[in-house]
């Protein structure tokens, strides 16, 4: 018997309960695997399409707008045809647009991938959320956290292999087939375990977000917004005002990253606890401090000091926010989730431009206070949320 087999009757003679957490570990890992993967490859599609950097920032868009259009599609589909169809589909089709962006050639043909990719990227953020939270009811204890941490792993290792496979001279493009095939094996391996039934439906397929459900958007919004702006201005404000290297701009993001990464693997044990609550503020109110600390930090290593408790703050927000919507009762989960998600996936896209126009207007650092504020508001805004 291959050790592919051997491996596939191994997950599945794990507890139907252990089976489900595990595939949905695998596909939050996988979303961010692709995402970093695609995002190490950003600056050779650069250089063979030979576009500029403003046709790059709009090609970034595309993405971003394909995965908001995305996900209030899923979450209707995910109704009629359950969790698992969606994310066999959705994973495929990202893996193979993943494979074909090193190949593109004009604005137009990355115009269309990105499109698509973006759509498949969205649509299963989407739908493994409501996964997510139908595992964590049927396991009766906290998940989220922990899933949540296999998308911040996946990104941690999509970097990692990417940088690798691209210093020993692996082509983008072969790099690009090696990481989409494995992607699609691991969906073989795991897809047992993906749940062939969603939410049923109640009500319209789209909606606006009301009641709880904005209240939670809105929070959710506030710090993927803090996450993209670490993500896009921690490297240009360590250069440009902590005097760091260009090859240590980095280390911000990295030092955020690992934080979070940690803090989400552990923050369900935390939650089980401390509780929800007093993780969601203190957490909240670490994020806050943590940014206020990098900006007036004197010397470099103290700003980085700054971005982990940004990081460690962030960490645990998002997976409680998630659970928090799959016990309102504003609206139906089924269109609440994809709501929650399209809100979050705005503020990661609104973030690095928000700051970039308070930054021309003002300095980077007084825009980066205003991020630090947003999060303090976020956080009082959270203690309305049931959770």
């Amino acid at each position: 018997m291959s050790d592919a087999s051997s491996l596939d009757n191994s997950v599945a003679c794990l507890p139907k309960k252990d089976r489900e957490a595990l595939s949905t570990r695998v596909m939050f890992f996988c979303s961010g695997l692709a995402t970093a993967a695609w995002a190490g490859i950003i600056p050779i599609i650069k250089a063979n399409t030979g576009i500029d950097d403003g046709t790059l920032g709009l090609l970034l868009l595309c993405l971003g707008m394909g995965a908001i259009l995305s996900m209030p599609v899923a979450g209707a589909v995910a109704t009629r045809v359950g969790c698992k169809l969606v994310l066999l589909v959705t994973l495929c089709v990202f893996s193979l647009l993943l494979m074909l962006l090193p190949l593109a050639s004009s604005t137009v043909q990355l115009v269309l991938l990105l499109l698509g990719f973006g759509f498949g990227i969205g649509a299963t953020d989407c739908v493994m959320n409501i996964q997510a939270i139908l595992v964590e009811k049927r396991a009766n204890k906290t998940l989220m956290s922990g899933f949540h941490g296999f998308y911040s792993l996946g990104g941690i290792a999509g970097a990692g292999i990417m940088v690798a496979l691209l210093s020993a001279g692996v082509s983008a493009f072969h790099a690009c087939v090696l990481i989409g095939l494995a992607m699609m094996a691991s969906l073989m391996l795991i897809h047992k375990g993906l749940l062939p039934f969603a939410n049923p439906k109640e009500g319209p397929s789209f909606a606006l977000p009301k009641g709880a459900v904005l209240l939670i958007g809105v929070i959710c919004f506030s710090f993927f917004l803090a996450e993209g702006t670490v993500l896009d201005w921690s490297g240009v404000y360590l250069t440009e005002y902590q005097g760091a290297a260009h090859a240590n701009a980095v280390l911000g993001l990295f030092c955020f990253s690992i934080t979070m990464t940690l803090g989400r693997l552990t923050g369900d044990k935390l939650t089980e606890r401390l509780g929800a609550r007093l993780v969601l503020t203190l957490g909240g109110l670490l994020a806050c401090a943590g940014m206020f600390f990098a900006i007036t930090a004197p010397v470099l290593h103290w700003a980085l000091v700054g971005y982990a408790l940004v990081g460690a703050g962030c960490s645990n927000i998002v997976p409680i926010m998630f659970s928090a919507t799959g016990k309102q009762t504003s609206m139906p989960q089924a269109i609440a989730v994809p709501a929650v998600s399209t809100l979050g996936y705005i503020g990661v896209l609104a973030g690095p431009a928000s700051v970039g126009q308070m930054a021309h207007f003002f300095s980077l650092p007084v825009a980066l206070y205003a991020i630090a504020v947003l999060i303090a508001v976020a956080t009082l805004l959270s203690l309305r949320v049931k959770i």
